[in-house]
C-alpha cells in the first residue's frame, strides 16, 4: 500500500498508562451501547499459550481452527459484520488435522505448529482466490503459493483464509476509502464500527484485533501495516525491504513493497517474523541482505532492553491531534521510567522526498503489475486492460471513487527514464542516509519514535479518507524497518507508538518494542462501539 504525503498528491493508501497521568477524557469512550459479541474461548490468546495447551493435549489445532471459523461466521459475517475476512480456506480443517497427526507422532515444526494465520488478499495462497479486492481478479486462483506462504506452511501454520483490503492496496485513487474493495465491501474497525480500519491491510488489522485468527499477515508500501495495526490496537512490523520475499504478492512498488506480521503482541510478531525471514533468489531485494542466515527474533524479547537505550522523539511528526499527543507524552514517560534516555530528534530532510516517492510508485506500478499478470493465468493481462475493465464495470468497481492513479501510472514511461531514476535515488537518499540515518547518528540513537497515527476517522465513502498525522513515512520511503506497539486509547480508539531504525535493525526494534509493551501493557480488546465523538484535531 502507499500513503499520501500530507496535504499533497496521493490520498491515503493507506492503554499506555504506567501511572495515572493520562487525562480521563482521552481514555473514556463516549456513552454509547457496545455491540460486543458473545464470549470467545480464545480471546486474546497468544501463540505461547495455545502451544502450551496443544502440548498438554487439552487443545487440538483442528478444534482451534474450527473455533476461529465459527468466530468469523458469528461476528464477521453476522453480528457487527466487520467484513474483515474475504474468504476462508476450504482446506483449513484438513490441514489442521494433518498437523495434529504430526504432533501426535512426535513431529513439531516450531512455534507456529497448528496456529491459524490470516493472509491479506494480495498474497498467492492455494486453493483460494488472489484478487487484490478487485472483481477483475475474482476468479484468479494461483497455481502456486507465494514464497512466504510456503514458509508459513513449512513452519506448521494453518492458512485460515484471506482478509479484505483497500482495493489494489489503496493504489487506485486519490479519494479512496480505506478498507473498501469491490469484491469485499467495506471493512469496519472493531473498536468503533463507524471508524476507518486505515490503510490497505485493513482486513488483517480488524480481523486480528477482533480475534478472528491468532496472527495475520499484511503488506505495506507506505503505511499499510503500521497504520491499520495502530488503529486496531495491534503490533505491526514493517521489515526492511528484502527481509521477506515479495514473490507471489500483487505489487505496487518493488522499491518499497514488503509483507510483515500483524499481531496482538510483540512476542507473536517475533515468532511470525522468524518464520517469514529467509532469502529468496527470485526476489532481487534478497540480495541486499547482510546475511543469508535467518534470525531468531524470539531470542530478542528482552523486557529490560530500554535500560541504557537512547530514543529520539520526532516532534515534527506530532501536533496533529492533542489527545494523541497526550498519550504520546505518557509513552515518553514510560520509556524514561523503563531506563531509556529520551531526547528530541530531527529528521533533517523530513517531507523533502514526498513528491519523488509519489513518482516512484507511479512509475513502478505498471511494470510490476504487468509482470505479475503475465506470470499468472489471470482474467486480465495488463494495467491497460484493468483500466478498461473498471470503465466497463464502473457501477460495481467505481461507485465511490475513480482510478486516476491507474491512469497516471499507465501514462508513465520506461524505468530507464531519467525522471524515474532521479526520483528513486532522491527518495532513498533523503529518507535513508540523509534522513533516518543522519538523525540516529547525530545523537547516537538506537531508534526514533513518534505516534504511528492519529485516531481513526469516520468512514466516508462519499469523500474518502480524512487522513492526517502519520509517523511511519520516513521508514517506508527509506526501505527501513518500523514497528508499532499499542500505547493507549483516545475515546475508545487505539493509538500506537512507532519505532523506526536503520536498515536491518529489526532485532533492536523488537527488543525496544517488547520492553515498552511489557512496561505499559496498553492493548485493550475491542468493544465494538457503534460510534464515539471525534477527537479534536489541530
Amino acid at each position: 500500500m502507499r500513503r499520501l504525503a500530507l496535504a499533497t498528491s496521493l490520498s491515503l493508501l493507506v492503554a499506555c498508562q504506567p501511572t495515572a497521568q493520562t487525562p480521563a477524557a482521552a481514555d473514556a469512550p463516549a456513552p454509547v451501547a457496545a455491540q460486543a459479541p458473545a464470549a470467545f474461548a480464545f480471546e486474546e490468546a497468544d501463540i505461547a499459550s495455545l502451544q502450551k495447551r496443544m502440548a498438554e493435549g487439552s487443545l487440538t489445532s483442528k478444534a482451534l481452527t474450527q473455533a476461529y471459523l465459527d468466530r468469523i461466521a458469528a461476528i464477521d459475517d453476522a453480528g457487527p459484520t466487520l467484513n474483515a475476512v474475504i474468504e476462508t480456506n476450504p482446506d483449513a480443517l484438513k490441514d489442521a488435522d494433518a498437523l495434529d497427526a504430526e504432533r501426535k507422532a512426535g513431529k513439531l515444526r516450531g512455534p507456529l505448529h497448528g496456529i491459524p494465520v490470516l493472509l491479506k488478499d494480495n498474497i498467492d495462497a492455494m486453493p483460494m482466490v488472489n484478487s487484490a479486492g478487485s472483481l477483475a481478479l475474482a476468479s484468479h486462483k494461483p497455481k502456486t503459493d507465494a514464497f512466504l506462504v510456503a514458509k508459513l506452511r513449512e513452519a506448521g501454520a494453518v492458512i485460515l483464509g484471506k482478509t479484505n483490503l483497500s482495493e489494489w492496496a489503496n493504489f487506485r485513487s486519490t479519494r479512496s476509502t480505506s478498507g473498501w474493495s469491490g469484491r469485499g465491501g467495506q471493512t469496519k474497525n472493531p473498536y468503533v464500527l463507524d471508524r476507518s480500519p486505515c490503510g490497505s491491510s485493513a482486513g488483517t488489522g480488524s480481523a486480528i484485533a477482533a480475534n478472528l485468527a491468532t496472527v495475520g499477515i499484511g503488506t505495506e508500501t507506505d503505511g499499510s501495516i503500521i497504520c491499520p495495526a495502530a488503529v486496531a490496537g495491534l503490533v505491526g512490523i514493517k521489515p526492511t525491504v528484502g527481509l521477506i520475499s515479495r514473490d507471489g504478492i500483487i505489487p505496487i512498488s518493488f522499491s518499497q513493497d514488503t509483507a510483515g506480521p500483524m499481531t496482538r503482541s510483540v512476542a507473536d510478531a517475533a515468532a511470525l517474523l522468524t518464520a517469514l525471514d529467509g532469502p529468496d533468489t527470485s526476489d532481487a531485494a534478497s540480495n541486499e541482505r547482510p546475511t543469508r542466515a535467518p534470525i531468531d527474533y524470539i531470542s530478542h524479547l528482552n523486557a529490560e532492553a530500554l535500560k541504557g537505550a537512547r530514543i529520539g522523539v520526532v516532534r515534527k511528526l506530532m501536533g496533529f491531534e492533542p489527545a494523541t499527543d497526550a498519550v504520546m507524552e505518557q509513552a515518553i514517560a514510560a520509556l524514561k521510567a523503563a531506563g531509556a534516555t529520551v531526547v528530541d530528534a530531527q529528521i533533517p530532510t523530513l517531507g523533502q522526498w514526498d513528491d519523488a516517492e509519489s513518482e516512484v510508485l507511479k512509475y513502478e506500478f505498471k511494470p510490476g503489475l504487468n509482470t505479475y499478470l503475465a506470470r499468472n493465468a489471470t482474467p486480465i493481462h495488463s494495467l491497460a486492460e484493468l483500466i478498461a475493465y473498471n470503465q466497463q464495470h464502473a457501477n460495481t468497481e467505481m461507485p465511490h471513487f475513480a482510478q486516476e492513479l491507474f491512469e497516471q501510472s499507465q501514462a508513465k514511461g520506461a524505468l530507464n527514464e531519467t525522471a524515474y531514476i532521479n526520483a528513486r535515488d532522491k527518495t532513498r537518499r533523503l529518507a535513508g542516509p540523509e534522513g533516518i540515518d543522519a538523525a540516529l547518528k547525530a545523537q547516537q540513537l538506537d531508534a526514533l519514535v513518534a505516534p504511528a497515527m492519529t485516531t481513526a476517522w469516520p468512514i466516508d465513502l462519499a469523500h474518502g479518507d480524512k487522513f492526517i498525522g502519520a509517523g511511519y513515512g520516513p521508514a517506508a520511503a527509506a526501505r527501513y524497518p518500523s514497528l508499532t506497539v499499542p500505547m493507549g486509547q483516545v475515546q475508545g480508539l487505539p493509538v500506537g507508538i512507532v519505532f523506526m531504525g536503520t536498515a536491518w535493525s529489526e532485532p533492536r526494534l523488537i527488543e525496544l518494542g517488547y520492553a515498552f509493551e511489557q512496561a505499559t501493557h496498553a492493548r485493550k480488546p475491542p468493544q465494538f462501539l457503534p460510534t464515539v465523538a471525534q477527537p479534536a484535531r489541530n
